[in-house]
């Protein structure tokens, strides 16, 4: 084969990863509003969401705005809701009040909508400008996509009445051999200059030095966060920050969202069902604030994103970072706990081929990870295709997530993939793991 026709039959297996991954995401979102009435919907279940309604003619706007518009060059479909769907214009707790479209036409938009997206891609030549180089608008618009029916799973997570959603329970845990790993000092090449369809605050890759330091093998289960619990952890202001503290009493946290205490223990409600609390997954639902108040009862700390990341991909048999823990190749069933196959965490130890080179376990996927690390951007980052993605947030109210949970969809749960929130969170599918600096005599 020559040359040239390497480089077509390359591009055309990008156009069908494309178009397979444009019907991944739309699927999801079909399920995820199709599951509810109307009623449903168009409602508020909670003041830190938008209505589901929204959410869907949201990501058939966006994908408008830059596929239709932008990479087709093709008349605007409805461009008199711009204003109703864009983000930085409406407080999610404003958009109920809007005259937003009913669900019979934000799904027939979004239908026409992709129909015109699904002809554009057919003739886009997925190189050139930067824009549609490797795909890259629509593998924005996929993961866009995706990040909203996350959100879409976790307002899901907050309404009232009856199981709507449903999914098989994640594999069974199982013993590993550390409560920890210890990540020698060393420089890593952190984020990422050549991923096609990392976003702009994914890049570049830059080398960053990392000292020495303790990790956990896995996040922090809900055993070890009731111990925290029983210990009157929430009650006592030594293990909380200044800030944290002040917003532990202001919100009366007691325990992580969700939690319901029962005469012979924790029960907790998810997507609608009242159960006991698994000990051995992932605790879910807390805010920065907990997790570091956990850290610092437990004589530990929050990891730092640099160290997280390092965690998570170096290799220290090669010298390189990995794409993920386990290697280069697309995250599998066996590796992480991703795409909603499952509504909760996994238990530890449930996917040892997921591990990372030092033995770090369940690094993507089950929940995202709260960091001890402020939102910016990498030295040289460059802003694309817009502001608003991400160096509008820098310097604000956010801490670091990474790493993905069970309803991150694997399109966005590369190691380099970067989250962020406010401290106070709690909606959210977040835990933790602890870290730790390594004393001159453990290095010894």
């Amino acid at each position: 084969m020559t040359t040239a026709n390497t480089e077509t039959a390359g591009i055309e297996q990008l156009r069908t990863r494309v178009a397979e991954q444009l019907e991944r995401a739309r699927a999801r979102s079909i399920a995820l509003t199709d599951a509810v009435d109307d009623d449903d919907l168009v409602r508020q279940h909670s003041k830190l969401m938008s209505p589901l309604v929204w959410d869907l003619a949201h990501v058939g706007n966006q994908e408008e705005l830059w596929l239709v518009r932008d990479v087709g060059g093709r008349e605007p479909v409805r461009c008199d809701i711009d204003n109703l769907y864009d983000a930085f214009q409406h407080a999610r707790a404003d958009r109920p009040a809007l005259p937003l479209l009913p669900p019979a036409e934000a799904r027939r938009y979004v239908r026409e909508v992709r129909d015109k997206v699904l002809d554009v891609l057919e003739r886009s030549p997925l190189e050139g400008r930067r824009l549609e180089a490797g795909g890259f608008a629509f593998g924005m618009i996929v993961q866009h996509e995706q990040q909203h029916d996350e959100t879409m799973l976790a307002t899901h997570q907050l309404r009232a009445g009856a199981p709507v959603l449903h999914a098989p329970p994640p594999p069974p845990g199982r013993p590993l051999p550390a409560a920890e790993v210890l990540i020698p000092a060393a420089s890593f090449a952190m984020g990422t200059s050549i991923d096609a369809w990392a976003l702009d605050n994914e890049r570049p890759a830059h080398e960053v030095f990392v000292d020495a330091f303790f990790i956990d093998t896995a996040p922090v289960t809900n055993a070890a966060y009731a111990a925290f619990i029983e210990a009157g952890g929430y009650d006592d202001p030594r293990w909380w920050s200044e800030r944290g503290w002040a917003y532990r009493q202001h919100a009366n946290l007691s325990a992580p969202r969700f939690w319901l205490r029962a005469a012979d223990g924790w029960l907790r409600r998810r997507f609608g069902v009242v159960e006991p609390i698994p000990p051995d997954e992932p605790v879910v639902h807390v805010c920065f604030h907990e997790a570091q108040a956990y850290a610092a009862w437990a004589g530990r700390r929050l990891p730092t994103e640099p160290e997280w990341e390092k965690a998570a991909r170096f290799d220290p048999a090669t010298g390189r970072s990995r794409r993920y823990p386990w290697g280069d190749e697309d995250p599998g069933p066996e590796h992480a706990n991703l795409g909603q196959r499952h509504l909760s965490p996994a238990p530890v130890g449930a996917y040892p081929a997921g591990a990372s080179p030092a033995g770090v376990h369940q690094l993507v996927g089950d929940v995202w990870e709260w960091l001890d690390s402020d939102f910016h951007g990498y030295p040289g980052f460059e802003p694309f295709p817009y502001r608003e993605y991400s160096e509008a947030f820098f310097g604000g109210d956010y801490k670091m997530l990474r790493g993905g949970s069970f309803g991150t969809d694997p399109v966005a749960g590369r190691a380099t993939f970067r989250n962020w929130d406010h401290p106070i969170r709690r909606q959210i599918f977040a835990g933790f793991r602890c870290a730790r600096d390594a004393s001159p005599e453990e290095l010894a």
